[in-house]
């Protein structure tokens, strides 16, 4: 059976001008049945509607911090750095690919805040300076593979079908998070401290974004459900091609 090719949305260094890849995200994607595929930098429209033709899905990984002022809010000083190029590049290949094509869709750390602001949600643009009430510390030192805290997962969302458990120990690299949640999104996990850590898009077949990376630990069992419950939706979407 031919495997499903998976559009991977790429890493940029911006020291080394270069785009680079974390291997969790294509082991997983391959230990899942699919063929991943990382992407060319680019923002233009009609590459990526192609791209968009040829993929079953795409991933949409983490990385740099969204600029504010996609979701109306101005730079603070405790912002991390931005990429213009990727946010540009993300926001057209959604919006060809998601939000008129209905392709499979996974996001990742980033990639939950990426959804969140291209459906009019806000972000917290660093939760120690806007978060201050939290217990919780949600940027953990190396090894990143091992879990720091605990998200509780809403009963009866797809999320905890998918794992049978009402929590789940997740690892925690990020210093920004869901503010203000976008209307067409549905919250599936919280951490402890009450920010969203994972969300659905209502009404698309698979477009899910999680918080917390399992890229660091593919092999570990919610890593795997999650990579092959999204490998699967673009595997089906191809045969009803």
């Amino acid at each position: 059976m031919e495997k499903p090719l998976i559009g991977v949305v790429p890493l940029w260094d911006e020291k080394k001008d270069s785009l680079w890849m974390l291997p969790g995200y294509m082991e997983g994607i391959l230990q899942a049945g699919g063929l991943p595929l990382m992407l060319p930098l680019t923002a233009g429209k009609e590459a990526l509607r192609q791209l968009a033709g040829l993929c079953a899905g795409f991933l949409f990984t983490g990385g740099h911090d969204i600029f504010p002022g996609l979701y109306g809010a101005e730079v603070l000083p405790c912002c991390g750095p931005i990429c213009e190029e990727r946010d540009a590049m993300e926001r057209t290949l959604f919006s060809v690919a998601v939000l008129e094509q209905d392709k499979s869709a996974l996001g990742i750390c980033r990639g939950i805040q990426l959804f969140n602001v291209l459906l009019g949600g806000t972000l917290y643009q660093d939760l120690p300076a806007q978060l201050p009430g939290s217990a919780l510390s949600h940027q953990q030192k190396p090894p990143y593979d091992r879990p720091v805290h605990r998200v509780k997962i809403t009963q009866g969302s797809p999320l905890h079908e998918l794992l049978g458990l009402d929590t789940l120990e997740v690892n925690s690299s990020h210093h920004q998070g869901i503010a203000d949640l976008a209307p067409e999104l549905v919250p599936m996990a919280r951490a402890e401290d009450g920010l969203i850590e994972a969300v659905r898009m209502k009404d698309k077949t698979f477009v899910w974004a999680v918080q917390w990376h399992p890229e660091f630990a593919p092999a570990e069992e919610s890593s795997r459900k999650l990579f092959s419950a999204f490998v699967e939706t673009c595997r089906n979407a191809g045969r009803s091609a």
